[in-house]
């Protein structure tokens, strides 16, 4: 029974950990949680699934600490979520701006299956059309090996 109950204490030890640290926190509450508002619109590079406000890696540590010295120094989301997306790219945000190369991305697995679905029917109807018609000799030979068996 101790085993277990130190197995689930191991099990929580992240959620513990430096996410949220205080000592990363700003003094000013307003402050702070447009702090958190922007760190959820940013994704962590490292974990890729995670806004840097959830994640416990340096790099999102080292983000979220960014952010927090923009806002203490006054600037709004837009320009912190400006300055971060310029510094990492699309990538870095949550929801990335749709844009050509993201419909091209989103749009690749349906070109895929329809370009898939079209050469498995344009086989198909060559391979009906190639076994369908028969030369004047074939079927003559085919008559005559009828002829032969029966």
């Amino acid at each position: 029974m101790t085993r277990w109950i130190f197995f689930c204490l191991l099990l929580a030890l992240p959620a513990w950990g430096a996410v949220g640290d205080p000592n990363e926190r700003l003094a000013d509450p307003a402050k702070e949680a447009l702090a958190r508002e922007i760190g959820r619109e940013l994704r962590c590079l490292v974990c890729q699934n995670q806004s840097i406000e959830d994640s416990d890696a340096q790099l999102a540590r080292d983000l979220r600490r960014l952010v927090r010295e923009r806002v203490a120094a006054g600037e709004d989301s837009s320009a912190v979520i400006r300055f971060v997306h310029e510094r990492y790219g699309d990538f870095v945000l949550l929801r990335p701006p749709v844009t050509a190369a993201t419909m091209l991305l989103w749009a690749t697995p349906f070109l895929a299956l329809g370009g898939g679905i079209a050469v498995i029917l344009l086989r198909r109807r060559r391979a009906v059309a190639e076994a369908a018609a028969l030369s004047p000799e074939e079927a003559r030979r085919l008559a005559e090996l009828d002829r032969g068996t029966a």
